[in-house]
C-alpha cells in the first residue's frame, strides 16, 4: 500500500524518552519537527506503523500507546517496510526523504519495557519540505 494516514504526532524535549503525542506539528526544512530533540540531527524525523505497535502488544501483552516507542510519526494503512534510502513521503503538508531504514541498538538507547521497535521497523526521514502535520493527514510514497 502506498498510501495511508496520519495516526499520531509525537516530540519529546529530551534524547532518550518517550514521545508525547501532540496530535499536530511543524516540519522545518533540512531541520525536522519543531519542538523534538531529534530535529536538526541526521535523523530528523522517525516514522512507524501502528500495524507493528498493535502487533507487538498483541505478541507481548505489554499495551502501547503512540510514542511510547519514540517514533515522531504513527502511520496506518502504509506499508514503510518497502521504503529505501532515497524514497520521499508526503507527510501532510511536508515532504520527508528516507536516510535510514532500521538503526543500531546501542546500550543507552530507549526502550520501552524492553521492547525497540524503532531499530528493526523504524524508518528515518529529513525534511525536504517543510509544513504542518496532523493526525487524520495523508501519508503517500511520492514517485
Amino acid at each position: 500500500m502506498n498510501e495511508g494516514q496520519v495516526v499520531a504526532v509525537c516530540i519529546s524535549r529530551e534524547r532518550g524518552t518517550a514521545k508525547e503525542n501532540v496530535g499536530e506539528g511543524f516540519f522545518e526544512e533540512n531541520y525536522g519537527l519543531r519542538g523534538d530533540a531529534h530535529a536538526g540531527t541526521s535523523r530528523q524525523v522517525s516514522l512507524l506503523m501502528e500495524e507493528s505497535v498493535l502487533r507487538v502488544a498483541q505478541e507481548t501483552g505489554v499495551p502501547a500507546q503512540a510514542g511510547d516507542f519514540a517514533e515522531n510519526i504513527l502511520t496506518r494503512g502504509i506499508d514503510l517496510r518497502g521504503l529505501r534510502p532515497g524514497d520521499r513521503l508526503q507527510v501532510g503538508e511536508g515532504v520527508l526523504e528516507v536516510v535510514q531504514i532500521g538503526k543500531e541498538v546501542k546500550p543507552h538507547h530507549y526502550s520501552f519495557h524492553g521492547l525497540r521497535l524503532l531499530p528493526s521497523e523504524g524508518v528515518f526521514g529529513r525534511v525536504v519540505r517543510g509544513g504542518r502535520v496532523r493526525a487524520g493527514d495523508p501519508v503517500r510514497v511520492l514517485p
